[in-house]
């Protein structure tokens, strides 16, 4: 079972342990929602806290991969595509989560992508109310 594969089953399982196991101590979360990423694995288990509450109706659709460079290093690195629907805040999404692995298989970096532009707006404002209740970040947060 590829690292992606291990991902999405625990994604679907809301498994926040299993995560933590699959993701690098540096990883890297680009979110459509914030300019900068989230940086540290602490920060990211604490976002997919949040976003495994948010999303209502998350599904993987499909799985793509290959290699692909890397934001953080300009790299060729393993990479997998996973498509996916869900809905937030009352709007659907349709999504994409790429995924770039290190040489341990782990996660390094994490790239979100959805559309139409009204369901990033509301994911970005449900995912900030989620951050700041869980103390995550601070209610004033200017991204």
């Amino acid at each position: 079972m590829t690292t992606a594969d291990r991902f999405r089953a625990a994604v679907n399982r809301r498994d926040l342990a299993a995560l933590d196991d699959l993701f690098a101590e540096n990883i890297r979360f680009y979110s459509p929602v914030k300019f900068t990423p989230f940086e540290g694995k602490p920060m990211v288990l604490g976002l997919f806290g949040v976003l495994l509450r948010t999303f209502e109706d998350f599904r993987y659709l499909g799985q793509h991969t290959g290699t692909a460079q890397t934001s953080a290093d300009d790299m060729s690195a393993a990479s997998a595509v996973l498509l996916f629907r869900a809905r937030a805040g009352g709007k659907d999404i349709h999504g994409i989560d790429l995924l770039h692995f290190d040489d341990d298989g782990r996660i390094k970096e994490f790239t979100v992508m959805v559309r139409p532009r009204s369901a990033v707006d509301a994911l970005g404002e449900a995912v900030l109310a989620g951050l700041v209740a869980d103390g995550l970040v601070p209610a004033s947060t200017g991204e």
